[in-house]
């Protein structure tokens, strides 16, 4: 199955905004509609299958993981069940990645090193085992006991160290995390 990858970032459209949500629902994802529509401005790349519809998506949002104390994108994708399994997901995370680095060198001053993952599925995390593989490094482990695994940008050059204690962006949450830089703090995934 070909998938046509296209680059959305910081162009979300309300049309695209409501099959985003929908396609969520279908999916049985995302089943807080108030953070599905955080999550849906927050689109990278979408996918269409051959007919057009809906398939696919990778979001990004800034954070600072508190060892690194430097900005990544923290990219999640979602792939629609009907085209799970088709070898997708490489291609369109080096896609996904392609056109974050195009918008940080873009700005006047770079807003991330790269993109920061966390592999929540077993068969990717059990694929992806070496500690640096082609387009990834492991870093460790989050809170939620699943890899961390970084891109950093071609070029990218330290940024000057964020005081994660009074930064108000988040590191990422626990399930039922308050503030989730300080607990992201105190884990082995600092």
């Amino acid at each position: 199955m070909a998938l046509e990858i296209i680059p959305v970032w910081k162009q979300v459209t309300p049309e695209l905004k409501a099959e985003l949500l929908a396609m969520w629902e279908a999916n049985q994802a995302m089943r807080n509609p108030a953070q599905a529509a955080v999550r849906a401005d927050q689109a990278v790349c979408i996918a269409r299958d051959e007919e057009g519809r809906l398939c696919a998506v990778g979001t990004a949002v800034l954070r600072v993981l508190p060892r690194l104390r430097q900005p990544m994108y923290y990219y999640r994708q979602f792939f629609a069940t009907e085209v799970r399994g088709q070898k997708q997901t490489a291609p369109f995370f080096e896609r996904a990645c392609s056109v974050l680095q195009k918008y940080n060198a873009g700005l006047d001053k770079p807003e991330s090193l790269g993109v920061l993952l966390e592999l929540q599925n077993p068969q990717l995390a059990a694929r992806y085992n070496s500690a640096q593989g082609d387009k990834t490094v492991f870093i460790g482990y989050s809170p939620r006991g699943f890899q961390l695994r970084v891109s950093y940008f071609e070029g990218a050059t330290l940024l000057p160290p964020v005081d994660v204690r009074r930064n108000p962006m988040q590191g990422i949450r626990q399930p039922g995390a308050g503030s989730a830089v300080r607990r992201a703090g105190r884990s082995s995934a600092s």
